[in-house]
């Protein structure tokens, strides 16, 4: 190791060294494997259970049975592609379900899995790392299985669903205990790793991870200096001649309009109470490191690793009049989903600050209190909250939305459908994911696609004025839609004077040709 690190700062006495306590215990592969089958339950029950099909997937699965058949959606190929044609991880899952023959819904399921496993193995490497005791590490793993939304930036801490976002903060995760390891390739290679899963969050992590190898090795300031260069040719690149062509241009009034449900994307428009419960995780992130500098107990890569999550909010901090002006890129990049970087790292030390108190009537109740909390939750939420989920939905569930969906994906590939806009959000899963078919319009996700596309903006604005009420729709209204649209079926609750073709114990289809 480089002498430079051998610091007289008090707090970079201990670099290496472990925590100054005699019983410490390793963690036994039983209770690896045991903790994590534990995690896995306790966070998908904390997030009402593991689902197929259902919010952000209203995307992501569309975008990868179209990669695996371009024939699908032809009239909504523009605004899948609007976000499709920045990732890697649609033809990745594409070659994968395509190359082995597996079900997507069984790849799905595998993937939750595999994230939340990861996830569970970054705790236990932190833990052992950064922790005394053990059943501090069991206190970190029932912390993060309380999921919630990070305050205002559309993230939530864990999600109940396969999701790449997820699956890349997992290996973000892996490369903080790497950097805690002093495993500083490895750090690299796996923020290498995040960036083909989801691009924006592995840019977050590289900010993080790499200012914490900065802070600690010279050779790696000089060599991020460079990486950050590179970095910017290849952003310039992709503004001026590839796919974010456009992207610094002010997002104008039609544009807007189309993404205002997103509370998310501008900072200036949060409450005040979004902003101090963001900044409260940093402030919180700095009282534990000085605890553990008071406790001795602090290294120079914990002094690292906070100035690593102090550098993402500066860089929410300095893009913000950007955010605020419009610009597209920045706003593209929903950059105040940094804080959920920066709480993940604050709640590792906090944890430490409680589980590893000074007594250990303190550390027992602080562990005891989270895991029985955790359980808590997660029972009252599978038992009473939402007594009609099973805790694992692998497939899409058996509802008269299903039902009439099995019906429209037996129809020819180019049926156009109209639906409820809001029909994702109401019945669990969208047209394009339950029947593999264009729809006029999904009022959830093709805002959130707008974000990245000004035609998809302007097409979402036309087609919501266009519906208008749909409950109250007209059969002269619908057909008026069918004519200027090309719409082939009608999906909806109520009873119409229109040919009907398909009716189950909710819903109506009519054929409007």
């Amino acid at each position: 190791m480089s002498q430079s690190l051998r610091s007289t700062d008090p707090t970079q006495t201990n670099l290496l060294s472990e925590p100054a306590s005699t019983d410490r215990r390793r963690l036994t592969i039983p209770l690896l494997v045991v903790g994590g089958a534990l995690f896995v339950v306790l966070a998908t029950a904390n997030g009402a259970g593991y689902r197929y099909g259902t919010s952000d997937q209203a995307f992501y699965i569309p975008v990868i049975t179209r990669a695996i058949d371009l024939s699908l959606f032809p009239r909504d190929g523009a605004v899948i592609d609007a976000e499709g044609r920045l990732m890697l991880m649609d033809e990745v899952m594409a070659t994968l379900v395509f190359g082995t023959g597996i079900q997507l819904e069984t790849a799905f399921l595998a993937g939750y899995v595999l994230s939340m496993l990861l996830l569970w193995t970054a705790v236990t490497l932190i833990g052992s790392r950064l922790y005394r005791h053990t059943w501090a590490v069991m206190a970190l793993g029932a912390a993060l299985t309380l999921r919630h939304r990070i305050p205002r930036t559309s993230a939530n801490s864990l999600e109940p669903y396969f999701h790449p976002r997820m699956l890349a903060f997992s290996l973000g995760a892996l490369a903080i205990a790497a950097v805690l390891y002093r495993r500083d390739r490895t750090a690299i290679a796996l923020v290498a790793c995040c960036a083909v899963v989801h691009v924006t969050t592995a840019l977050w992590f590289s900010v993080l991870v790499g200012v914490a190898l900065a802070v600690l090795e010279p050779q790696w300031r000089r060599l991020g200096w460079l990486a950050l260069l590179m970095a910017a040719v290849v952003l310039t690149a992709g503004v001026m001649f590839g796919p974010l062509r456009g992207t610094l241009t002010a997002m104008d009034d039609v544009w807007l309009q189309a993404v205002a449900s997103k509370d998310s994307l501008f900072a200036t428009q949060w409450p005040v109470w979004a902003w101090a419960a963001n900044f409260a995780s940093l402030g919180l992130l700095w009282w534990t490191y000085r605890v553990r500098t008071q406790r001795g107990d602090a290294t120079a890569i914990d002094r690292a690793l906070v100035w690593g999550a102090t550098a993402l909010v500066g860089v929410f901090v300095a893009t913000l009049p950007f955010v605020a002006a419009g610009i597209a890129l920045p706003v593209q990049f929903q950059i105040s989903r940094v804080f959920w970087l920066v709480e993940f790292v604050a709640v590792v030390y906090v944890i430490g600050a409680l589980a590893d108190g000074p007594t250990r009537a303190i550390r027992m109740a602080a562990v005891l209190v989270l895991v029985a909390f955790s359980a808590g939750r997660g029972l009252y939420i599978m038992f009473v909250e939402r007594p009609e989920r099973p805790l694992f939905e692998i497939g899409l569930s058996e509802t008269p939305w299903d039902d009439a969906n099995r019906w429209l994906a037996a129809q020819p590939r180019d049926i156009h459908v109209l639906a409820d806009p809001g029909h994702a959000w109401k019945y669990g899963t969208s047209v394009r994911v339950s029947a593999e078919r264009d729809v006029l319009i999904e009022e959830v996700k093709d805002s959130a696609l707008a974000i990245y596309s000004r035609e998809v903006a302007a097409r979402v604005v036309e087609r919501t004025a266009a519906i208008g009420n749909f409950s109250e729709m007209s059969p002269d209204g619908a057909r008026e839609l069918a004519r200027r649209y090309d719409l082939d079926y009608l999906v909806t609750e109520n009873d119409l004077p229109l040919t009907e073709v398909f009716r189950n114990a909710q819903f109506r289809i009519y054929d409007l040709r």
